[in-house]
């Protein structure tokens, strides 16, 4: 290992995970808000179609489910790099 290449603490791990998670909290909000506007089109829209409409609305749901996963996630590990500043 190079002396240019600092080891990292736990903490400073858990916020780099946290960034990333929130990011991919991003582009999974912006998928979701794409499915939604795909079964709208075929729900109610010009492309009537209900059985893409039922596909499209688990898509959303399964979708749903990942972004309060991530949530949660994300509130786990801020909770734990908090434990972790006041012991330091």
């Amino acid at each position: 290992m190079s002396d240019s290449e600092a080891i990292k603490t736990k903490t400073d791990y858990l916020r780099d995970v946290t960034s990333q998670l929130k990011e991919m909290r991003h582009y999974a909000q912006t998928n979701t808000e794409m499915l939604s506007s795909h079964w709208l089109a075929f729900d109610a829209g010009e492309y009537k179609d209900k059985e893409y409409a039922t596909r499209f609305d688990g898509l959303i749901n399964r979708q749903g489910k990942l972004l309060d996963d991530i949530d949660q996630a994300i509130q786990d590990l801020e909770i734990a790099i908090n434990h972790s500043e006041q012991e330091s």
